[in-house]
């Protein structure tokens, strides 16, 4: 797993994020997604193929995490099914919302 550290900012978002990726197999890419939609800190997530080309761009929202994102991404999830039948492995960039006890500076 390699943190890249980066800082996502978006217009008229005030909260500071970070990245990291990490490299998953194609077999284990619906279970990890489901696990990171869970946490409360994942933003977003960013499904690339072995050449660094977006595959797959899912936005998470505070809402969709605390009503079930499992349930609410159900669709989302057939599509992740269908890409991890497809690659044998794919980076996922994970970003997170920083907290101030989360241990990263700036």
């Amino acid at each position: 797993m390699s943190d890249t550290n980066g800082n996502d900012r978006r217009p008229g978002d005030d909260k500071p994020s970070w990245t990291e990726e990490v490299e998953v197999a194609g077999e284990q890419l619906v279970q990890r997604v489901k696990e990171l939609a869970a946490e409360g800190q994942v933003r977003r997530i960013i499904v690339k193929d072995p050449d660094g080309n977006i595959a797959l761009d899912i936005p998470l929202t505070v809402g969709a995490i605390a009503g079930g994102a499992v349930v609410i991404a159900a669709p989302v999830l057939a599509v992740i099914g269908a890409l991890a039948a497809l690659v044998t492995k794919v980076n996922v960039e994970i970003v997170r919302d920083r907290d101030d006890g989360d241990g990263q500076t700036d």
